[in-house]
């Protein structure tokens, strides 16, 4: 997705070891398997969107994105406004998979597995937000050419990608 960069690449330390990702077995709508949420944030400098953008991965399936979700963690009143008026901005808030990027079969069960699991857990909406002002700070201190910040002391590192619940 143009404008858009994964949290890993600017933020690599926290963002292999704050990877998230679902068990899911037994669901009538999605096959057993580990599928990987991995964060993207806007790259415009000065951006002030407060969502992320989920590429939805699993390792069966190395380098397919089964589905491009979006998360706004602000009221669709908040968009609304960010976006001068324009009501289609409601659609910004909470989860989304229209028009975003590319999308499978299992689209739409990862986006209800997204809401069920993931954003409906006030400490990973928290999390997200983290990311979130970590990635708007590199981004707007480097004009979106890259960079990276401390995960801070005590933070494992990490060189790999790892499942991490």
């Amino acid at each position: 997705m143009t404008g858009y960069a994964p949290f890993h690449r600017y933020c690599p330390e926290i963002g292999y070891t704050e990877y998230r990702s679902v068990d899911i077995r037994g669901d009538r709508d999605l096959p057993d398997g580990e599928y990987g949420f991995m964060e993207l944030y806007c790259t415009e400098r000065k951006c002030d969107c407060r969502r992320v953008i989920f590429y939805v991965v699993e390792p069966r399936y190395p380098g397919k994105i089964l589905a491009t979700i979006g998360y706004g963690w602000e009221s669709p009143e908040f968009y609304v406004k960010w976006m001068h008026g324009d009501s289609i901005a409601e659609g910004m808030a909470g989860v989304s998979t229209a028009m975003l990027g590319p999308q499978s079969s299992l689209a739409e069960a990862l986006a209800r597995a997204c809401e069920d699991l993931l954003v409906s857990d006030p400490q990973y909406v928290e999390r997200l937000k983290r990311h979130y002002a970590l990635f708007r700070k590199v981004v707007d201190a480097k004009g979106g050419k890259g960079g990276s910040v401390s995960a801070g002391p005590g933070t494992p590192k990490r060189k790999k990608l790892r499942w991490k619940h």
